[in-house]
């Protein structure tokens, strides 16, 4: 039985997502890309919400490159600096550790956090 890329994904993902939660003190930083942009908020999974975002499109970046996620990165660090948190967990959402997902984590661990 052959599976479509979207398909493998999705079953990762809720692999990654059965082994890690998002605390209020360590929320889940969940990353989701599309063929325009590049997206990452900090969630709560306790309360069900979402504490901050960044993405691309606020950045008035009109193409999906590693800079433009190093940036996205960058940008959600320093909103999680001014709302209070400091250390996260990393779900990939399914993608692999690779290209824009690394250069997204990178940018935010230079910006401050830790995961």
């Amino acid at each position: 039985m052959s599976t479509t890329n979207v398909a493998r994904r999705l079953r990762i993902r809720r692999g990654i997502r059965n082994k890690i939660s998002g605390t209020p003190e360590r929320p889940r930083l969940s990353v989701f890309k599309s063929n325009k942009a590049i997206y990452a908020q900090l969630i709560d999974d306790t309360q069900g919400a979402t504490l901050t975002a960044a993405n691309s499109i606020e950045l008035g970046v009109k193409n999906n490159t590693i800079d433009t996620s190093k940036s996205v990165g960058l940008k959600l660090a320093e909103k999680a600096k001014a709302a209070g948190i400091e250390t996260v967990v990393f779900d990939r959402g399914g993608y692999q550790y690779h290209g824009q997902v690394k250069a997204l984590a990178e940018g935010a661990r230079e910006g401050g956090l830790k995961f």
